[in-house]
């Protein structure tokens, strides 16, 4: 790489600036390895992103001596999830007994999360953020993917990389561009985003209300709530027909305490649909490309822990490439590695949210008043019961720690 005029060289090239690709590139350029990451956007502040931000991932700021630092940024903490099914209460999770130095969810924009991540990385030298740059496609070399074609303000422009890393989501072009094949789940629930103004006296919850064959997802942004209406796959034209006032009464009638609050959603371009995806690679890597993230294996919204999984992937991305690529040594195994490590756990997680859009599924075919199922009243009122849906979101199955090189 020394030997190359491109002053745009870099030793790894991560393709999408989202909680992975910053989060990899930040170790990556901390341990002395020359990153540039690229964000096709201007600036991180768009909607409808995760902003759940787990104990797992604060212990993660912990371990790099930030976690004091990040939580002087405005966020809300939820120690425990509970869900309104039929109008009762249940408690679901309790986060007071995960093994983590945190014992709850910061809620927060996850712009706010990228630009803290990304401000810190920079102080690193090799780490290098170049936004506003998209990339179009690899650049291939006899079967070896040596680099990225990219868009930028200024025209185009090839950037040559040893390592060239896709974090650029369900849609990613490094994917498509790989010809990496695409094991798909199949789904049968998507989600309609909008906000709606919050009071200082509503309730907290933020998992979820369950009735009338809905199910809706309350999150605290401080001053509105982000909320998630859960809808059977292709459901949304229908719904789009029936009209906006009859969408507004569905939302007062599953979440009463937003009576008389919906009139600010007038039309239908202030509701987003989110078409949900479960999905898998089956080879996560070629010769001088690797996947990781929702590039690699999208997950369902189910249980929030999307971001949780993405910032698993690249710490023990980092945690494996690391000294390879400091001493000039990077290899196929090595990439092979990163699957043969996360795949198990990721695929086990996507297990967990399949069966519940089984239960999903039956619940948006009953349009008539919810009862709350025994098995649900058993469950929840069993000792120690909670601990375990807290350590699966608030956790995960593989928590990653950082590898100091």
């Amino acid at each position: 790489m020394a030997n190359n005029p491109n002053p745009l060289a870099t030793t790894c090239c991560i393709i999408g600036g989202g909680p992975a690709g910053i989060m990899l590139g930040f170790l990556l350029a901390r341990a002395g390895v020359k990153v540039t990451v690229l964000e096709k956007h201007k600036d991180f502040f768009r909607d409808f992103r995760g902003d759940t931000i787990h104990p797992s991932t604060l212990d993660l700021l912990h371990e790099l001596g930030l976690l004091e630092k990040f939580l002087t940024i405005p966020h809300s903490q939820v120690a425990a999830l509970s869900a309104i099914v039929g109008g009762e209460r249940f408690a679901i999770a309790n986060f007071s007994h995960v093994p983590t130095y945190c014992k709850f969810i910061a809620l927060m924009p996850q712009w706010d999360f990228l630009d803290f991540l990304a401000s810190e990385a920079a102080r690193y030298p090799p780490f290098t953020l170049r936004m506003g740059w998209e990339a179009t496609g690899l650049i291939n070399e006899n079967g070896v993917t040596t680099g990225v074609r990219a868009k930028t303000p200024d025209g185009p422009v090839e950037i040559p990389a040893t390592i060239t890393i896709g974090c650029d989501g369900r849609h990613a072009i490094s994917r498509d561009a790989g010809h990496l094949p695409l094991n798909d789940e199949g789904v049968p629930i998507d989600v309609l985003w909008l906000k709606i103004a919050r009071q200082p006296s509503d309730p907290e919850n933020a998992l979820g209300y369950i009735n009338f064959g809905r199910l809706i997802i309350l999150i605290n942004r401080n001053d509105y709530f982000q909320i998630g209406y859960i809808i059977a796959k292709g459901t949304f034209p229908q719904i789009q027909q029936a009209g906006i006032p009859a969408f507004q009464q569905s939302i007062e009638r599953i979440v009463p305490f937003l009576a008389g609050r919906t009139a600010e959603i007038d039309s239908w371009d202030k509701v987003k649909l989110l078409t949900i995806q479960v999905n898998r690679l089956q080879e996560w890597s070629s010769p001088g490309l690797l996947c990781i993230g929702d590039a690699a294996h999208a997950m369902s919204p189910v249980g929030g822990i999307g971001i949780n999984i993405a910032l698993q992937d690249a710490v023990a991305t980092a945690n494996i490439l690391t000294e390879a690529l400091l001493s000039n040594s990077l290899t196929q195994h090595h990439l092979r590695q990163v699957q043969d490590y996360r795949e198990p756990a990721v695929r086990n997680t996507q297990r967990v949210q399949v069966f519940a859009h089984r239960i999903l599924d039956r619940v948006l075919r009953d349009e008539g008043p919810i009862k709350p199922p025994l098995a649900l009243r058993i469950l929840t009122h069993i000792p120690g019961f909670q601990n375990l849906p807290a350590r699966f979101v608030g956790v995960g199955l593989q928590p990653q720690h950082i590898k100091n090189f």
